[in-house]
């Protein structure tokens, strides 16, 4: 990261300057992805108290920090503070725009397969087998959340059991109770 200073007379001491370069750099880190990133520092003295501005461009949007202080390194780490706070809104900002794809529904993909071969069955009935597809892995549940979960419409439920790690299979007889298939 480029860094450009106006206001110091004197240049920082030292110790001071490798503090504010290590700052420097760990928020270079966070933004120097597509190329270097210039920086620019102004510093204002008024009677006893420093000011420091800091202004960088990132992705369309300038990013201002500033803070003051008696110290100069207090003032210059204070708004170094806050442009980093701004930088990493910024960044996940960002990151949430365009990691956004176009996410399929949250409804189940059902796909009809043709059969490959009829067997007795399916020639005696004239049914089709149709595969669900579980796109969101769900957590496991107890059988007592698995009743809950089950609607007046529903006849059955295939849940991960939470106890034995197991596949359990809910299913809702005609004079309304349950039976339950373990794996």
């Amino acid at each position: 990261m480029k860094v450009s200073y106006t206001g110091v007379h004197n240049q920082l001491p030292p110790k001071v300057q490798a503090k504010v370069d290590a700052k420097f750099a760990k928020l270079a880190k966070l933004l120097d992805g597509r190329g270097e990133r210039e920086a620019h520092v102004i510093v204002t003295q008024e009677r006893h108290r420093h000011c420091a501005e800091i202004t960088l461009q990132f992705h369309d949007h300038k990013l201002v920090g500033e803070g003051s202080d008696a110290d100069l390194f207090t003032a210059v780490s204070v708004a170094l503070d806050k442009l980093d706070k701004q930088a990493v809104k910024q960044r996940s900002k960002w990151r949430e725009k365009t990691r956004r794809k176009d996410i399929p529904s949250p409804v189940e993909a059902v796909s009809a397969e043709p059969p490959k071969k009829k067997t007795n069955e399916q020639s005696l009935d004239g049914k089709r087998v149709f595969r669900v597809n579980h796109s969101g892995r769900r957590k496991p549940m107890t059988l007592d959340e698995a009743v809950l979960e089950m609607d007046k419409d529903r006849d059955y439920l295939a849940y991960r059991d939470a106890e034995r790690g197991g596949l359990s299979v809910l299913v809702r007889r005609r004079d309304g109770h349950f039976d339950l298939i373990e794996s």
